[in-house]
């Protein structure tokens, strides 16, 4: 099934990108790829904080895509197939076919048509073969280590019949890196009782703009969980992922967990699609915010006999000058045993629940960073340390008054 354009997104908040100012094509020779010992320690250390990790731990996989050119591709599983997306367009004309383009309509906005337009598409092919249980995750970065450019990413993930696996995702700028775009386009294609756990970890330079578009569809009996962090976050982030539960049975669960600072724009989204019989989907946002804007949106459809549930949380730790959150959980019900809720909430740390806690003996840093964690709620595999750093960090700030 293709899917369809519903709505553009271009009237979602944050700027509307020039591309003229980014170099998007490359300017260099596809270089020589490397073994994962041999990346920089610095890129090491960036990729590390994401989750991605490219020595020492167990992995079924590995792609790491520096700019605009594949670093390391690293298959370590049989179960498992992993390719660029340009040699896999050439391997295989059902990819083309079939998927390509197929959950994420190429003329969706302007991001998606400028992603379309590149000669030689970069990111990533991965396919998880039919009953395959992949023991150990796969990774990939998509890394910027200059400025001034916009990487334009197109990834494709298929799991066959009774597939499972789960994909780590980082996507970063490298230190020093201040100025650049990053263009993603993501398609997950999951098939019949096959489960996709994706987690997607973003850590950005202060003025960087991020326009990332997914789609997924989902058959009979599977299910897609999504965790999407933003630990750092750029100048802007626009995202609304989407997914198509299309057989019985069918479900999705999306958890993203934002951190918010002065000058950023962050919009995230959502929309489920439950169109067929027994489908069940959650959106959970979860925002802190100490400054910048932060747009909390989720749509779900109720096309046929469906549980849906969408909860949008915030919560104000200093809103800076004209900082804010804002949260607009969404329901539309066409069916008539179609069960749907919503709920939003925004606060702030009651100053009694720090007070009671330091009574117990922590400094204030501990009890906000445990208020803060208690909030966020839900636990992301593979990145509780990363998390745990990041939230010390904006506890610290808010030890101090936001300062």
């Amino acid at each position: 099934m293709k899917a369809s354009n519903d709505r553009s997104t271009e009237d979602r908040s944050g700027p509307d990108l020039d591309l003229d100012h980014f170099l998007i094509e490359p300017d260099t020779p596809r270089p020589v790829m490397i073994s994962p010992d041999q990346v920089e320690p610095a890129d090491i250390e960036v990729m590390a904080s994401l989750g991605v990790y490219v020595t020492g731990e167990d992995r079924a996989g590995t792609y790491i895509l520096r700019d605009f050119h594949p670093l390391c591709l690293v298959a370590q599983s049989d179960d498992i197939e992993l390719l660029p997306i340009a040699e896999a367009l050439a391997k295989y004309d059902w990819l083309r076919e079939r998927y390509y383009w197929r959950a994420v309509p190429a003329d969706l906005d302007r991001y998606t048509a400028q992603c379309a337009s590149v000669p030689e598409p970069q990111g990533y092919f991965l396919r998880v073969k039919k009953g395959a249980k992949v023991p150990f995750p796969v990774q990939a970065c998509l890394y910027i280590a200059r400025d001034d450019i916009a990487q334009a990413v197109h990834n494709v993930v298929i799991l066959e019949e009774g597939a499972e696996l789960h994909l780590i995702t980082g996507c970063a700028t490298g230190h020093g890196v201040r100025s650049a775009a990053h263009l993603g386009v993501s398609e997950c294609y999951v098939g019949r009782n096959a489960r996709l756990t994706s987690t997607m970890v973003h850590s950005w330079g202060p003025e960087v703009e991020v326009r990332p578009r997914s789609g997924t569809i989902v058959e009979a009996g599977g299910t897609f969980v999504s965790n999407y962090c933003s630990l750092r976050p750029a100048r802007s982030i626009q995202t609304e992922p989407r997914a198509w539960l299309n057989g019985k049975g069918a479900s999705a669960k999306y958890t993203t967990v934002i951190l918010g600072s002065d000058g950023s724009t962050i919009d995230t989204g959502g929309e489920v699609y439950l169109n067929a019989e027994n489908t069940s989907a959650e959106l959970a946002h979860r925002a802190v915010c100490t400054g910048g804007h932060i747009y909390q949106r989720g749509l779900l459809i109720g096309n046929a006999p469906c549980r849906a549930h969408v909860d949008c949380a915030g919560m104000v730790l200093d809103a800076g000058d004209d900082g804010f959150i804002h949260s607009v959980p969404g329901l539309r019900a066409l069916h008539a045993d179609a069960r749907m809720s919503h709920e939003a909430s925004i606060g702030k740390i009651a100053p009694e629940q720090v007070a009671y806690l330091q009574s117990r003996g922590m400094e204030e840093r501990e009890a906000i960073s445990m208020i803060i964690r208690g909030f966020l709620g839900e636990e992301i595999v593979g990145l509780s340390p990363e998390l745990d750093a990041r939230i010390a960090e904006i506890a610290e700030l808010a030890g101090h008054g936001g300062k």
